[in-house]
């Protein structure tokens, strides 16, 4: 990466700021950071921070479910050759095992803490989504499973004595000093910019869904913890894989809201514009197909047949099933005059999941000592190159309850001491001209969706890294005092790489697909794309 990034967004001194001290810091309160809070040992004083209310996170939006093996004639190694065979051969087998193994244990940790799946005749009902070979997800409400699990977990949370919650805390960097996190420098609503000093932190902050036009993520998936783990010098790794969901609500006018692939997985036809059911001309497994395949079929389709979006039809299924099963999704689209039952829905892709992230080890250490990393955040080698259905929800259990025992006992190795260490970041000059910094962003997202999103090329690429570079070169250097400015620079930041692995990648797989390069190079390519901050 050329031209480096300031280390720090906005000036600060110690001697000039309030310091919160705990043993434990956690960044984000979607299920992984949740989960890490539970598994540190309550003799240890923990603190979750997170830039929104507790509930507004990507976890909470999450619609299919749980993949885990829970029927009898499932076996672990069913679910193990799924997720291999969805990751274009860039998974790693160990964590794969690891994780599928683990599956249903965390499954039924959540129905301990109170978490309601749906049952049948008093057993939990088991969904198949695209990629899996057997019915294995556990889902709740319907479509609406992340509302239930973080309902739960956060009430199971807030009993917890030795943990606290701090809502609308703006996480502006991690504090490091000779090459270990110590902490982060906060905004928090109460106090203002605040010094949080940690033996050990952990970085749960979610996706980076907002880098694009087209998203199914909340607006705070800002993309914040990559940035911020970038900053202090930890890897990222795998950042060319963006997972677009092939799925996604497209009325004009209103949010691209979500269209679970297990309205697909129960049935659902794919139709282009003319009725046609499309999906078998491109894969036998038809729209039962991985994401990545069905986000590139209907991107073909719908240039075949100039129209903006294809429809999914759910008329030849019973309406009193399809109204059941997906509740959240017949509300929404009935706002708009939509009957699920009969009429078709109107969908395309969008941004939905970032498969790279910072690197973990298998129990959730990243490549800077004292921080620990679970959930959207991470590059763990469970996803590869493409993110196999409901895995997501599963890793977070997984590596949150990994990273949260392991910080535990780093941080109970570690002795008191208050006191606060000689860091600073002095303040820069600032150009007198104002910017429109949602001109900028829109600009930025527009950009990405353009020439990094479904498809891309070496000529598009090459025009988008030198674009964002020139937006950095006047953006990352100011030092803003507000959170849009904050996010506009962690964008930029992480769009920077997100391109550039994009355009190293001289290959399709997965999710990552390039017309000017539409195969798969094993030779050259089965390997995995690392960046850090240039100092």
């Amino acid at each position: 990466m050329s031209e480096p990034i300031p280390r720090y967004l906005i000036p600060f001194h110690p001697k000039e700021m309030p310091h919160f001290f705990t043993d434990v810091l956690i960044v984000g309160s979607g299920l992984a950071g949740l989960r890490a809070a539970i598994a540190v040992d309550p003799g240890m004083t923990v603190l979750v921070v997170t830039k929104d209310r507790v509930d507004e996170s990507n976890s909470a939006y999450a619609q299919g479910g749980i993949a885990g093996v829970m029927a009898p004639e499932d076996r672990f190694e069913n679910h193990v050759a799924d997720t291999l065979r969805a990751g274009g051969e860039l998974c790693d087998p160990q964590v794969v095992e690891m994780v599928v193994q683990e599956g249903p244990q965390r499954i039924r940790e959540l129905m301990q803490w109170d978490t309601r799946f749906d049952t049948q005749a008093g057993e939990i009902v088991l969904g198949r989504e695209g990629g899996h070979s057997h019915h294995r997800i556990v889902h709740a409400l319907g479509d609406a499973t992340g509302k239930e699990v973080m309902r739960a977990m956060i009430a199971w949370t807030r009993k917890l004595r030795h943990v606290r919650l701090w809502e609308n805390t703006f996480t502006l960097d991690l504090l490091t000093h000779e090459g270990i996190c110590r902490g982060a420098l906060i905004e928090d609503q109460k106090h203002g910019l605040m010094l949080v000093w940690a033996k050990q932190t952990i970085l749960c902050s979610g996706g980076a869904g907002q880098l694009y036009r087209e998203s199914t993520n909340p607006s705070v998936a800002t993309a914040d913890g990559h940035a911020v783990a970038f900053r202090a010098g930890a890897e990222l790794r795998d950042m060319e894989f963006m997972q677009f969901h092939p799925t996604v609500l497209y009325i004009a006018g209103s949010s691209r809201s979500l269209i679970t692939e297990a309205i697909r997985g129960e049935g659902a036809y794919l139709v282009d514009r003319s009725g046609y059911r499309f999906m078998l001309d491109y894969d036998e497994r038809g729209e039962l197909a991985p994401r990545d395949v069905v986000s590139q079929a209907i991107v073909s389709q719908m240039e075949k047949t100039r129209h903006p979006c294809v429809f999914l039809d759910l008329s030849h299924l019973d309406p009193r099933f399809v109204r059941s099963r997906f509740p959240g999704i017949n509300d929404t689209c009935g706002k708009f005059g939509i009957d699920i039952t009969k009429d078709r829905i109107p969908v395309r892709p969008g941004a939905h999941y970032m498969v790279g992230g910072v690197t973990v080890d298998l129990e959730g250490r990243t490549t800077l000592p004292g921080l620990w990393a679970a959930g959207e955040v991470t590059s763990t080698g469970l996803h590869g190159a493409n993110r196999l259905a409901s895995n997501s929800l599963l890793e977070s259990m997984v590596y949150g309850a990994h990273a949260g025992l392991g910080a535990s006992r780093a941080a109970s190795q570690t002795d008191d001491d208050f006191h606060a260490l000689p860091l600073e970041n002095l303040a820069v000059e600032e150009p007198s001209e104002r910017l429109d910094l949602e001109d900028i962003r829109n600009s930025l997202k527009s950009l990405m969706w353009r020439s990094v999103g479904v498809r891309r090329s070496k000529p598009d690429l090459v025009e988008a890294l030198n674009t964002i570079a020139t937006w950095q070169r006047y953006v990352l250097l100011r030092q803003f005092r507000e959170p849009a400015g904050w996010e506009l620079q962690n964008m930029l930041a992480i769009a920077r790489v997100v391109t550039q692995a994009a355009l190293q990648r001289d290959e399709s797989r997965g999710v990552h697909y390039r017309t000017d390069a539409p195969q798969v190079d094993n030779e050259n390519w089965r390997k995995r794309i690392a960046f850090r901050r240039s100092s």
